[in-house]
């Protein structure tokens, strides 16, 4: 049975590993200490999000980190589905669709006026799932300014 435990500090070290091999597939930069020190902000407020372990029979197959912001141009409390990662062995089963439709449910439940993702241009398995979800791409392209270095 797939089960969402609700990320604990106990589970930071098996979090921070999976992250480092979802930046590994598109060759990002991760800093696994400044991750786990983020995790313990991160816990310590609900109102920054939420993470969790997606997990079948104690075997952990991936995790979901969603967070928050407010937007007056989207009227509220906006989610970020800022990642959703599944270990190889669990892609292409069922897995992804059901996280996304855990986190569909979640937010609604948290208030959120909507979900905001992002997805690499080139992950076209990723894509199609968020598509069959209900999710549409957004007409603007984004942008950042980096503080301190940031890559």
């Amino acid at each position: 049975m797939l089960i969402f435990e609700k990320l604990t500090p106990e589970n930071i070290d098996t979090i921070v590993a999976m992250m480092q091999d979802f930046y590994a597939i598109d060759g990002y930069h991760m800093d696994a200490n400044s991750s786990r020190d983020n995790f313990k902000t991160f816990l310590q407020d609900d109102k920054l999000g939420q993470s969790w372990l997606i997990k079948e029979n104690d075997l952990v197959l991936g995790y979901i980190i969603v967070v928050y912001f407010f937007s007056f141009e989207f009227k509220g409390r906006v989610a970020l589905l800022d990642e959703l990662y599944l270990n190889a062995d669990a892609r292409g089963k069922g897995v992804g669709k059901k996280a996304v439709q855990f986190v569909q449910e979640y937010v609604k439940d948290a208030a959120c006026k909507l979900v905001l993702l992002e997805v690499e241009e080139h992950n076209f398995p990723a894509q199609k799932l968020y598509e069959s979800q209900g999710f549409v791409f957004h007409p603007r392209k984004i942008m950042r300014y980096s503080i301190e270095n940031f890559n």
